[in-house]
């Protein structure tokens, strides 16, 4: 692998212009890497030892696979089929809860990637898993994937130990925790079956205007992001589950989601290397092995196309310049900053030509495979490309099976390390960073999910736990003003109307009087507001932020706590900083005007 460290991205430009020369006339080289073989071979060279069959792939070393699994998995490419080895390349998603065989057997798809509705319970996705993996015949392991990162992108809610979001590792400034915690939670994927976790995230969030990643990434200072990135990733490895850090070149510093639209970026080349680039560079230098390629409008790069499908992206900037050597994956392909006016099957040969070697989630594998085989057979993308890709996933899925230095674990064997990791991160930007926070009762309110979970936790800890209730459904029911009755007298008509407005005059007495006893039962309580994610602003005497910190900066409160999550753990972990009995040693990691300080 040739790795470059951070500072010499300074040259990526110049080398950016040989590329765009390589390009075609709509700026996609057919080739991807061959041509960066064909240079490397030279014209006038002639080898003392035949090239093995990996490198006659330009196939390299240092980012997991040995050679001698590359030259395996390159023969074994080789010998597929053309449809085989199309649909290789393809992970995608399914519909239900059933294992997905035939999809996969008749498509030789590379894998599939599972989201909470195809997750019922632990016992049914590790079904799913070993059926796929008993009844797909391959001499390698399938890409079975998922999105787990922790905080709100959690595909496994239910089936697995739940995390803090990825933020909460900055909070806690240990390298080593955050290594630990992320070998524990990949050791529960690998026990349900799972190859692969799409996380780290590796993008550098630039504050509130950034309304995709958040607390997804670890800082906004790309020096933190990349040591936590490196860390996890390694934990991720050492457990036999494939990393993919993502979203190359930097989804953090763009004011608009790729789910949504084809997001912008403005910024600079010089500030794209001393931002956004930085973990990513960082991650190539540590041989991390996969790299997920966001769908991104990079103006100073390649104005107008989505990064995914761009060239001058995949190959000339992460491959050519940052020294990549391992697994580039899409991002979803169908998002709609690549499917709004684009044909899918041209998106799916674009991304391989670009130098893509996974395509996540075409909207349809079958249109894609066609596709790929449409296109190596029109001359348009060589069969060539195809092996090179396919054998990178090949190889490192089979590396990863024989590294994991550890079994697959349990369900809930990870809740140690998710509970240590949230006592790191929690962090006090104001009010005490001792003592009792609160009195023997409190009044929590806002976000469901965190009430729900802070509401146990509390009661453990011998704290009455009040909430608001709902009035009596008889002084909420307002009875209609009476209608007369046909031929009814007008005197006895308006008694009735009399003793309609004496009663309704009543119930609203009482429930005045029940509102104001409500209110007094409240207010004895300590007032907990629970802000969670995209939510506005919840105050108190307690504010607690339980995603992104920034809401902290726009509330009143005189004691204000970040937990980064709302698990079990992270709301034990909070119980125990308000009752004084655990300090709060997290820091933020970002920078959040109108709070006090940064931590305790």
């Amino acid at each position: 692998m040739r790795s470059r460290p951070a500072s010499r991205l300074v040259s990526l430009g110049a080398s950016l212009v040989l590329v765009a020369s390589l390009a075609a006339c709509d700026g996609q080289g057919p080739g991807g890497d061959e041509e960066r073989t064909a240079e490397s071979t030279g014209a006038g060279s002639t080898p003392t030892v035949p090239p093995t069959p990996s490198e006659e792939l330009g196939l390299a070393e240092g980012w997991g696979p040995t050679r001698a699994e590359l030259d395996r998995a390159a023969r074994r490419v080789g010998r597929m089929k053309l449809p085989d080895l199309a649909g290789q390349v393809i992970v995608a998603d399914w519909q239900g809860t059933d294992a997905p065989v035939r999809m996969v057997r008749d498509l030789h798809l590379g894998g599939v990637i599972a989201f909470s509705a195809n997750v019922a319970s632990a016992e049914q996705v590790r079904a799913v898993n070993r059926a796929l993996s008993r009844q797909v015949p391959r001499k390698w392991p399938l890409f079975l994937g998922v999105d787990q990162e922790g905080g709100v992108v959690e595909r496994l809610r239910g089936a697995a130990t739940r995390f803090p979001a990825f933020m909460s590792t900055g909070a806690a400034g240990d390298a080593g925790l955050t290594q630990e915690a992320y070998a524990a939670g990949a050791a529960e994927l690998r026990g349900l079956g799972f190859t692969v976790d799409f996380a780290p995230d590796a993008d550098v969030t630039s504050g509130p205007g950034d309304p995709t990643i958040g607390s997804r990434s670890a800082s906004s200072r790309p020096g933190v992001v990349a040591e936590h990135v490196v860390a996890a990733a390694a934990g991720f490895s050492t457990a036999g589950v494939l990393p993919v850090i993502k979203h190359f070149p930097g989804h953090g510093s763009v004011p608009a989601d790729s789910h949504l639209t084809l997001p912008v970026q403005v910024k600079s080349r010089a500030q794209l290397e001393a931002s956004d680039l930085v973990p990513f560079a960082r991650g190539i230098e540590a041989g991390l092995p996969a790299v997920m390629v966001g769908h991104l409008d990079v103006r100073a790069v390649d104005p107008r196309v989505p990064s995914s499908l761009s060239r001058k992206v995949v190959t000339g900037l992460l491959r050519d310049e940052l020294g990549f050597e391992g697994l580039v994956v899409t991002d979803s392909l169908e998002m709609a900053a690549v499917t709004r006016g684009r044909d899918p099957g041209r998106t799916a040969v674009q991304a391989l030509r670009a130098g893509s070697d996974v395509l996540l989630m075409p909207p349809s594998p079958a249109v894609a495979r066609a596709a790929l085989v449409r296109a190596v057979r029109r001359g348009s993308l060589p069969r060539r490309r195809l092996e090179q890709a396919a054998a990178r996933q090949v190889a490192l899925l089979t590396h990863l099976a024989g590294a994991g230095q550890q079994p697959g674990a349990a369900p809930g064997a990870a809740a140690t390390a998710s509970r240590r990791l949230s006592a790191a991160a929690v962090t006090v930007t104001d009010g005490a960073c001792s003592g009792r926070l609160v009195g023997d009762v409190v009044h929590a309110y806002g976000d469901p999910s965190a009430v729900a979970a802070f509401t146990p936790a509390a009661q453990a800890a011998g704290i009455a736990v009040v909430a608001r209730r709902s009035p009596p459904a008889d002084l909420t029911s307002a009875k209609p003003r009476p209608d007369r009755r046909k031929k009814e007298r007008k005197r006895a008509y308006q008694r009735r109307v009399r003793a309609w407005e004496k009663a309704e005059a009543r119930r609203e007495r009482r429930l005045d009087a029940w509102l104001a006893a409500e209110d007094a039962r409240l207010a004895a309580g300590t007032q907990v507001g629970f802000t969670g994610y995209r939510d506005a602003p919840v105050d108190g005497q307690v504010a607690v932020a339980t995603d992104s910190p920034w809401v902290l900066g726009r509330v009143a409160a005189p004691t204000r706590i970040a937990t980064y999550g709302d698990t079990p753990a992270a709301m034990q972990v909070l119980v125990e900083v308000l009752t004084g009995q655990a300090p709060a040693p997290g820091r933020l990691p970002v920078d959040v005007p109108g709070v006090a300080r940064p931590g305790c």
